[in-house]
């Protein structure tokens, strides 16, 4: 029975990254018909089974040996736990109920992470997505805004990482993906980013020999302190990052996609982000939530979209906002943001750090640019964006893709695309397994000798 629900969780789990690819893009569409995707009875049942199957994933498959590093996301989750307890307290009408469950959902997916510390599961998660979610594109696409391609195609930006080890086939639709990202939709800056650094992260892999540990511990904390110091300089008004018609003369433009999907010439150099956390920080003040956060049952006040959520709320009241950083005090507090700053830095420092390969440095890189990027974008929702963060996160921490060399780790990377690579993995793992059995065999009848 217990081997039954075990293949039922796998699949489960699998599947969900094909469904939760599909409502990253629902919103995005003019057709009727796509929209309906957004029912909130039938997006919460799926949101809760998807969510099931990973906590029933983390029941079967996690493997303890990962307690020491994963403590630094246990105390997330049982901070947010705390803060969904709270909002339950204090919400009053409908709309927070509706935040607080949508919410307690989202923040739910961290628990990806656990899972994903399982390379097989992590590995059969990936190639499920490679084998049904990207053929299933070309579908999507015709009836989805361009600038949401990038959404529903982020699963591809993980496996850029490993272009040096895979097929030339393999690399071909990695490369596929990318032209898409690239030619859809430029004013999609986020997706633009996220596909562009993993590449730039391969010079790594291809400088290993000359790129020290010291050199890349130097970039990873550069990646914490950088956001930090541009804050602090933009509070005060010496400097701020957002303004860039202040230090670029030119404006900078190409063609994008509005709300109603239709193209038009956007702007690269906007300020879209100054306001908001202006909003955000005058609203914690003023309501003196700043320590422990209003929880993800409210969100921040806001002049700026108070007047369309004041029809609905009756609040001058933003439920969420694009500044994932900003959700995160908004909700939990700072108390939440040293957490959430704590295991960004925790895991990226161990994927850097204590690894035995290339790709597990490049993703422990890549994990610090994140906690970098949460201050730009990167909020909390249920997409495949979200899912992907935690997956991430989940493989930096996991103690056996640490362990694996760079040739395992190209084998494994392989088998996402291709099964014949996952037999050959399984073949060196039954074979490492035999050799861990006999070395002990061989201590044992020693000891009983003595």
């Amino acid at each position: 029975m217990k081997l039954v629900s075990k293949q039922i969780t796998i699949k489960a789990m699998t599947v969900s990254i094909l469904i939760t690819s599909i409502f990253s893009v629902t919103t995005h569409s003019k057709y009727s018909f796509v929209l309906l995707f957004n029912n909130t009875a039938f997006r919460w049942g799926v949101y809760a089974i998807i969510v099931t199957s990973f906590i029933f994933a983390t029941a079967y498959f996690y493997d303890k040996k990962n307690n020491i590093n994963m403590i630094v996301i246990l105390l997330y989750i049982l901070w947010n736990t705390i803060c969904i307890i709270r909002g339950a307290l204090v919400a009053e009408i409908y709309w927070d109920w509706k935040e607080l469950i949508e919410n307690t959902m989202i923040l739910t997916l961290v628990i990806a992470s656990y899972a994903a510390t399982n390379i097989i599961l992590t590995q059969s998660l990936l190639a499920f997505y490679f084998k049904y979610a990207i053929p299933l594109f070309p579908i999507f696409a015709l009836f989805v805004n361009t600038d949401a391609w990038g959404f529903y195609l982020m699963g591809a930006s993980l496996m850029l990482l490993f272009i040096p080890v895979l097929t030339k086939r393999q690399n071909l639709l990695l490369f596929a993906i990318i032209l898409v990202i690239m030619l859809s939709d430029l004013g999609a800056r986020s997706n633009v980013i996220k596909f562009a650094i993993p590449i730039v992260f391969l010079i790594i892999y291809y400088l290993k020999d000359i790129i020290s540990k010291t050199m890349l511990e130097l970039a990873r904390v550069l990646l914490f302190v950088i956001p930090i110091v541009l804050f602090i300089l933009g509070v005060y008004g010496i400097f701020n990052v957002f303004k860039m018609d202040e230090y670029i003369n030119k404006d900078i433009t190409t063609v994008g996609v509005d709300y109603d999907g239709e193209r038009k010439e956007v702007s690269l150099t906007d300020d879209t982000r100054t306001f908001l956390y202006e909003e955000v920080l005058q609203s914690a003040k003023r309501n003196n939530y700043w320590l422990f956060g209003r929880t993800p049952a409210r969100g921040n006040d806001s002049l700026t979209f108070g007047l369309w959520e004041f029809e609905w709320t009756g609040r001058y009241e933003r439920a969420k906002n694009e500044i994932g950083l900003a959700n995160v005090f908004t909700w939990t507090g700072l108390v939440g943001v040293l957490l959430y700053l704590f295991l960004f830095y925790h895991i990226s420092y161990v994927a850097v750090n204590k690894s035995n390969n290339s790709f597990s440095k490049m993703l422990g890189l890549y994990v610090a640019f994140r906690w970098m990027f949460s201050w730009i974008e990167d909020y909390q929702n249920f997409t495949l964006n979200f899912l992907l963060l935690w997956i991430m996160i989940g493989m930096a921490a996991s103690d056996s893709f640490r362990k694996m060399n760079d040739e395992e780790v190209a084998i494994w990377a392989r088998g996402v695309f291709d099964s014949r690579y996952v037999k050959l993995q399984n073949l060196f793992i039954k074979q490492s397994l035999y050799e861990k059995s006999k070395d002990s065999s061989t201590v044992d009848m020693s000891q009983q000798k003595k």
